[in-house]
């Protein structure tokens, strides 16, 4: 079947992909996420969806599964519009209790996995989470005992609606707290449920419109905000990359993404659903392991981002695995030069590569490149509004999203061409950060225009270029983060005075953080000092790579007092063309 497929996916046109994706959907149904799928699971139920951890399910089991943790949830007394958070690496069960979450007409909230607990504190609260379904352990990070410890803390006690905490275990030396519910006590819950009482409870749910999840996003006031997402932003955003990328009936994608980020869940978890395909999860593969995959599960696509893409085309093995089915590629979240997509196209054989550009806000991706577009465009546009087909809007030229440029400092219309802060409205974005009115109403206007935060211009073939982050924020292997968030956890070390970060270039994570710090007088610190008080603080992708120590008189300032960041950004230059730092 594998080989039948990769041959008609080769020899059908785009075009002709396309019709036969248009013809399934004459008209756009709008719908639930738990709607979706379970039409999907019907039409799809043998088939593949995803191979994960060296299992495969089909769609029927996912779909199973979905009803099996609704009927549960239902039981442990879940209401329509109630939050339940999901704090876990990748793993078999999220998609399910994504669906489970919406089947009961609950709110989904995805929870970065590497952030830490006062991080986590923060968003727990902020989301007014009731239930919480957490992994005990993931990597280095222990979630049970976190979470525990956070039970104990007053302030957190009253800031936080969390009624119920759900424990996958998977250490089981470690001693689990007595209040939470293990997983297989939640799973045996589903039996006090009957069929009807899910269907009557689905049944209440079927309005598209209504919040489906809260995606958090780093924050420019570095406090990280919730995105309001509704069922039918997501589908339309994952319908439009499927008729965008033309993807055929069947697809097999590589995607080695985290399933709590909009990449993941639109671009592989929807986009694959729409088409009956499957996905390949494996979040922080290493070239070898992926090249391995990508052979075993005959990946016709790859989903990427330029610091694990360049890794595996320089891996010494990568021309030992048949990797003959393996013709597309998406490599976005920052840009790549024209020798990085040279060299994927000669080495892995790749006939069809994309770029594109959105954000959380954006329901992911809001524009794409063309099929076809040349690698010089590829390296320098981000895309033009991907192609929505049905689920788009007449108006934009049946693109879900339209954007514009604005003066960043008056917000008034730029003319065509000219450099200002990218703006974006359509079917497919938010419509405000969970409770946070203040920065709902500076980030969107009264006709749905959203700020993006990034500074670019709109070329005469409506291809958008993006020249940087308007307000000094900084990605990390893809992830934002927020200066002003490391700048809080580093200026309450006992020795610090003042400090500034900033985002640098970085060979392996595109941009990396870099911290300008001055001392009280009579104190000292090291390098080393600073980035172990960040690592208990901080996620580690938000840690700065680089600590330089200043004095007083050394930082740029202001006629107001200000220190002026784009003079940070020349001295940073100049340090980092010098010697390697010591610890």
């Amino acid at each position: 079947m594998a080989v039948t497929r990769e041959k008609t996916a080769h020899h059908q046109s785009v075009s002709e992909r396309r019709q036969a994706l248009e013809a399934r959907f004459s008209a756009w149904p709008r719908d639930t996420i738990a709607g979706h799928f379970y039409k999907a699971s019907r039409q799809y139920r043998d088939r593949n969806y995803m191979h994960i951890d060296g299992e495969t399910f089909t769609y029927g089991e996912v779909w199973e599964r979905a009803v099996q943790y609704a009927k549960a949830l239902i039981a442990l007394g879940v209401k329509r519009r109630d939050h339940i958070a999901v704090l876990m690496n990748n793993h078999a069960v999220y998609p399910s209790l994504m669906i489970a979450s919406s089947l009961v007409g609950g709110v989904f909230i995805p929870i970065n996995a590497m952030l830490t607990k006062d991080e986590l504190k923060y968003i727990i609260s902020q989301s007014d989470t009731q239930f919480l379904v957490l992994q005990q352990k993931v990597k280095d990070k222990h979630h049970g005992k976190a979470v525990s410890e956070l039970m104990e803390e007053a302030d957190f006690q009253e800031s936080s609606s969390l009624e119920k905490i759900i424990c996958l275990e998977n250490e089981r030396e470690a001693s689990v707290n007595e209040d939470f519910l293990m997983w297989d006590d939640f799973l045996e819950k589903a039996l006090s449920v009957t069929d009807e009482q899910l269907e009557h409870r689905w049944g209440a749910s079927h309005y598209p419109d209504e919040v489906a999840i809260l995606m958090y996003t780093s924050g420019s006031t570095g406090s990280p905000k919730g995105v309001m997402l509704t069922d039918d932003m997501l589908l339309r955003s994952g319908y439009g990359t499927a008729l965008s990328r033309a993807i055929e009936d069947g697809r097999v994608t590589f995607a080695p993404l985290p399933f709590h980020h909009c990449f993941a869940i639109i671009e592989a978890i929807f986009a694959m659903s729409f088409v009956g395909g499957s996905f390949i999860s494996a979040v922080g593969a290493s070239p070898l392991q992926s090249l391995e995959l990508m052979e075993k599960h005959k990946a016709n696509d790859y989903l990427c981002v330029p610091s694990t893409l360049v890794p595996l085309l320089n891996h010494p093995r990568v021309g030992d695995f048949d990797l003959s089915g393996l013709f597309a590629m998406w490599c976005g979240a920052a840009p790549a030069p024209v020798p990085v997509w040279q060299q994927a196209v000669d080495v892995l054989g790749l006939t069809e590569i994309i770029t594109g550009y959105g954000q959380t806000e954006v329901a992911s991706s809001g524009v794409t490149t063309e099929i076809g577009d040349s690698l010089e465009r590829i390296s320098s546009r981000v895309g033009r509004p991907k192609l929505n087909g049905v689920s788009g809007l007449p108006e934009f030229n049946h693109s879900a999203v339209q954007y514009k440029t604005i003066d960043r400092d008056t917000g008034e219309d730029l003319p065509e061409g000219a450099v200002g802060e990218l703006a974006v409205r359509g079917a497919t974005v938010t419509r405000g950060y969970y409770k946070k009115p203040e920065e709902t109403a500076e980030a969107i206007d009264k006709d749905g225009w959203l700020r993006t935060g990034d500074v670019g211009k709109i070329d005469e073939n409506g291809y958008l270029q993006v020249l940087g982050r308007s307000k000094e924020m900084y990605k990390v292997s893809g992830e934002l983060v927020s200066p002003r968030e490391v700048e809080i956890v580093i200026s309450e070390h006992p020795a610090v005075s003042q400090v500034s970060v900033i985002g640098v270039p970085d060979r392996i994570t595109t941009e990396a953080g870099a911290g300008f710090v001055e001392l009280k007088e009579g104190e000292s610190a090291t390098r080393r000092e600073i980035i172990d008080w960040c690592s208990a603080r901080l996620a580690r992708f938000k840690i700065p790579r680089h600590i330089w120590f200043v004095s007083s008189a050394d930082w740029p300032m202001t006629s107001t007092g200000k220190v002026q960041k784009f003079r940070l950004q020349d001295l940073a230059e100049e340090k980092l063309s010098g010697k390697k730092e010591k610890l």
